[in-house]
């Protein structure tokens, strides 16, 4: 709760992970392959960019055909710098009009 109060963008529950999971413990006798034991981050890493391209109004079929052609086609010494690049939160903000629209910052001086 303290964490909360200190900054507003911290919810104070986690009820909004909750139900984006709940399909998938539902689910969990119908998907054997979760339960081989290397299967599990794998689908945790899928799962986990669903739900933030879910949460920010992302297209997941967008973001998806234009995310792993790229990751495939790189090299696999770049694979993980590019990954860096290609987090939902960064794919949007390249694609929102207003971080297109706005004034590129000086050379030399930091913005």
């Amino acid at each position: 709760m303290r964490r909360s109060l200190e900054n507003g963008v911290t919810e104070i529950d986690n009820n909004r992970c909750e139900q984006s999971i709940r399909p998938i413990a539902l689910g969990r006798k119908n998907w054997l392959h979760i339960g081989a034991p290397g299967a599990a981050p794998s689908v945790a890493a899928i799962i986990s960019v669903v739900e933030s391209c879910k949460r920010m109004g992302i297209n997941v079929r967008s973001y998806l055909s234009d995310v792993l052609p790229r990751l495939a086609a790189a090299h696999p010494d770049q694979v993980a710098a590019l990954a860096a690049t290609l987090t939902p939160g960064r794919w949007l903000a390249v694609r929102t009009p207003a971080a297109a629209q706005a004034p590129a910052a000086p050379a030399g001086n930091p913005a």
